[in-house]
């Protein structure tokens, strides 16, 4: 197991040694999350100076040495399996999938194997092991949704790319039929999302006190007297925001057999159009496209 010496420096005089571990680990580009570094330290992989126990929020002082000692990377236990997959990009660090309607993204109770994970840990070597219930997987996409993913090969990318979600950096653009004709060239819809108060594998929009907060911008593309065409740009993440905001607005998706109905379309009309994001190696600002579906284009 990889053991490392730190010795704290008078500019790091009262930090939490929690922090300091961090700061030593982006440095050193070991991948770990404050999560990872918290648990290290109540495993006592972490001690000062002859072996002394330590605390994450013990305050750091000039002189301190620590041994911190990296724990071996435990194995998944998921089963690698040979799916077809569609790789938009791939390099050391990344990978972007174009992933199809119906592919499930991680293993969950119930359903262990045919997913996008499976599929990952066939096609890779290395995947990022923040998650080893969702090696690899930084954000998802649901069940029937369908377009560009990002996946992570390493701790340090998987942190940079869950950093840039968290602060709202990242730039997603989907587009969604939806029923009605909808008003407005453009909008915004600004309402809390939390769990549906009686179906409780349901999501609902409203100011309840465990509600989010959650924003969502549209511009309408095409409209009929029937249905429209949107794009959408969510400044937040949370779980079937894009369905329930669009429920909320008066025009449900098309397809969707939770928020809407079923038999509107062929599948849940919603499809991951770009994603742009600073690159974790590089640096630089980097998009990808996924094309629509055929049943998209027929539709329109």
């Amino acid at each position: 197991m990889p053991e490392y010496i730190l010795e704290a420096l008078p500019q790091d005089t009262g930090r939490r040694l929690d922090v300091f571990l961090m700061d030593f680990s982006r440095e050193h580009k070991l991948g770990l999350s404050r999560v990872a570094v918290q648990k290290l330290i109540a495993i006592n992989n972490v001690s000062l100076g002859s072996g002394g126990k330590v605390k994450p929020n013990y305050k750091v002082k000039p002189g301190d040495k620590f041994k911190l000692i990296i724990a071996e990377k435990v194995e998944s236990g998921l089963l690698a399996e040979n799916l077809a997959l569609d790789v938009l990009y791939e390099d050391e660090d990344i990978a972007v999938i174009n992933k199809p309607a119906g592919l499930v993204v991680h293993p969950a109770p119930g359903n262990s194997a045919h997913t996008l994970v499976n599929a990952l840990l066939h096609r890779f070597k290395e995947l990022s092991s923040i998650n080893l219930a969702r090696p690899g997987i930084v954000h998802r996409l649901d069940k029937e949704t369908s377009g560009v993913l990002v996946v992570a090969k390493n701790n340090t990318a998987h942190l940079s790319l869950a950093e840039q979600f968290s602060e709202h950096s990242i730039k997603r653009k989907y587009i969604a039929l939806v029923e009605g004709r909808v008003e407005f060239d453009e909008g915004e819809i600004e309402i809390p999302v939390g769990r549906h108060p009686i179906k409780r594998k349901s999501m609902s929009a409203g100011f309840r006190e465990d509600a989010k907060y959650a924003k969502t911008y549209y511009r309408t593309l095409k409209r009929s007297a029937k249905y429209s065409v949107l794009e959408l740009e969510p400044f937040t993440g949370r779980t079937h925001q894009l369905r329930v905001h669009l429920k909320f607005l008066g025009h449900p998706i098309l397809g969707d057999s939770k928020y809407g109905r079923p038999d509107s379309f062929t599948r849940l009309a919603l499809h991951a159009r770009y994603l742009g994001f600073i690159h974790p190696a590089s640096g630089k600002f980097v998009e990808f496209e996924s094309d629509l579906p055929e049943e998209f284009k027929k539709m329109m």
